[in-house]
């Protein structure tokens, strides 16, 4: 097996060995329901998912959208945009060597299906055509359905292809994010032979996903308002507001109050905000309502509204910024706007709710997607240092000497229940300072 587990071959190996092998494996998963330990773990779990999703190995795609259906969408998606540059980085490439450029959307449509004529007309076959759902819940495992469900860059390779017919076809495809969002637009895809079974195509791909996101960067800049009001909570003790040109470093209550009201933008009436505040009920009105005004008096005039208690102008943070990446899927940029707990030292109800969701969210999503780099990079933080269920997943994709000496250490360390009452408070957070 490849010592990189998102590169379907190395140079040196036996392209027509690793098929034979995969084959018989492919066979012992669809009769028997088990997956072969020669099989990369990407394939192993996607392999899973077709099979949950009803997908058969003699099933084909569908093709959903035809004629001006088609061409409405295409010139309406974002995508479209970079089609151009798709086009000059990739097009020369796959005419010469004989490949296909493919684009699809965020649901695994095909919108795209270009390069060389005679490769095109065999891949019409088994319907790798524009406007067919190559979705990996709908085909199973191949490069562009996949690496939108998996938000990563994937080459499958002959018969890691869940369906049959798709077994004689490598592909390598990475997906492709809206810059300012980071929600997963669609995917780039070069298919062919088994030529392109090679940690260059995957690279490759890689890179002009990356130039188009750029690209669309470039196309589309983000222009907020010079007075727009934007709230940095994560990672810090103390959050800070930036407002009319200014930063403004808020008391920890005040950090609370802001970050329930932007969650809130209907508003909160009193009580709420006393329940989602205060652990002590013996707490009064008139002590929040002395909250409330000095908050008013930092904010400045028009900011703050009450009855109920709400912001006159949205405000965006940097909580919202992993929310949206997460829930559209893009895991790696909701991690890049990740810098840490939520108010760490914050223990008021709402707020230690929140951030529990947001850190439990984050953290599931990385043990579901097996990424080793990723896991790496939580684990290796103050707040996953001692994460014992990201170092368990961890050791399972990356299990070198380091990494499986400090999963036992910490398992050991773990064993003491004292300190693992006292570490299951705030997990991650007593490191955790304001910045």
């Amino acid at each position: 097996m490849p010592s990189d587990p998102w590169v379907a071959l190395e140079p040196g190996d036996d392209p027509a060995e690793r098929v034979r092998i995969l084959r018989r494996a492919h066979q012992t998963f669809t009769e028997a329901g088990t997956v072969p330990r020669p099989v990369r773990a990407v394939v192993a779990d996607s392999w899973r998912r077709s099979a949950r999703a009803g997908v058969g190995p003699d099933g084909t795609a569908s093709v959903e959208l035809t004629d001006g259906d088609l061409g409405t969408y295409r010139s309406e998606h974002p995508l479209a945009r970079v089609m151009p540059l798709f086009r000059e980085l990739m097009g020369t490439f796959a005419a010469d060597g004989e490949h296909l450029l493919a684009v699809c959307d965020a649901h695994g449509r095909l919108l795209w299906v270009e390069g060389h004529a005679a490769t095109r007309k065999q891949a019409g076959r088994m319907n790798f055509v524009p406007g067919a759902r190559w979705a990996e819940s709908a085909v199973g495992t191949n490069a562009p359905g996949t690496a939108v469900a998996v938000d990563r860059p994937v080459q499958v390779f002959a018969a890691e292809h869940f369906i049959r017919r798709v077994q004689p076809w490598t592909c390598a495809a990475a997906p492709v994010h809206d810059p300012r969002t980071g929600r997963v637009l669609g995917a780039v895809d070069i298919t062919g032979g088994d030529g392109l079974a090679h940690p260059h195509s995957l690279g490759f791909v890689q890179a002009v996903a990356r130039a188009a996101e750029a690209q669309l960067a470039l196309l589309t800049p983000e222009r907020p308002r010079a007075d727009a009001p934007e709230l940095t909570a994560l990672g810090r003790d103390e959050a800070r507001l930036v407002v009319s040109g200014g930063g403004i470093r808020l008391s920890r209550r005040h950090s609370e109050i802001l970050v329930l009201l932007a969650r809130h933008p209907e508003g909160l009436t009193g009580d709420e905000l006393l329940c989602a505040l205060y652990e002590d009920e013996s707490v009064t009105p008139v002590t929040l309502r002395a909250e409330l005004a000095r908050l008013r008096g930092v904010l400045g005039p028009g900011l703050l509204a009450s009855r109920p208690y709400r912001l006159t102008v949205p405000l965006e943070s940097d909580v919202s910024v992993v929310e949206r990446r997460l829930a559209s899927g893009a895991l790696t940029a909701a991690l890049a706007a990740y810098t840490g707990p939520l108010l760490p030292a914050s223990q008021a109800p709402a707020v230690v709710r929140l951030r529990e969701r947001i850190a439990d969210g984050l953290r599931a999503a990385l043990i579901a997607g097996q990424d080793p780099d990723l896991l790496a990079d939580w684990a290796h933080t103050p707040w996953g240092e001692d994460d014992l269920a990201v170092w368990r997943a961890l050791a399972a994709v990356r299990p070198t000497a380091a990494i499986r000496a400090r999963l036992s250490a910490l398992e050991k360390e773990l064993t003491a229940p004292e300190r693992w009452a006292r570490r299951q408070v705030v997990p991650g957070v007593a490191r955790q300072t304001g910045r």
